[in-house]
């Protein structure tokens, strides 16, 4: 569990960074048309760094922070969602989906395991030590 938190938390601390700093790198990459409004994207950036610091600080006692986990993986099941909703809608390049394979969908997994022991062993209490 730690391993997958830690993992899961330096992804996310480099790939926040990455859209902060560079915002319109992987629309160039993606051959996508360059964003109107990059502070939209790098503001999304800032959110995933963030829950890059939960990821590290929940990795110390994963039993105990499993709500950190719960929203990062309602994160990573929302965020497919609406793409897909989004592009049912023809509202969003396909080409956007590759960014969910490394964001989302390999960490689907893991974090459902460490939930799934965090409530065989403590039934999703709120344990204080």
């Amino acid at each position: 569990m730690r391993l997958w938190l830690r993992l899961a938390a330096v992804y996310n601390i480099l790939w926040g960074a990455w859209v902060v700093l560079f915002p319109q790198s992987f629309f160039a990459w993606a051959d996508m048309e360059p964003l109107k409004y990059p502070t939209i994207w790098q503001g999304t950036g800032m959110i995933v760094g963030v829950y890059g610091l939960g990821y590290w600080w929940s990795s110390f006692d994963p039993l105990t922070h499993w709500p950190i986990v719960m929203v990062g993986f309602l994160g990573k099941i929302f965020g497919p969602l609406g793409y897909l909703m989004n592009l049912l809608q023809d509202m969003i390049d396909p080409k956007f989906g590759f960014i969910l394979i490394t964001n989302d969908l390999i960490w689907w997994v893991p974090f459902y395991l460490i939930l799934l022991h965090a409530y065989r062993v403590n039934g999703f209490k709120l344990v204080k030590k």
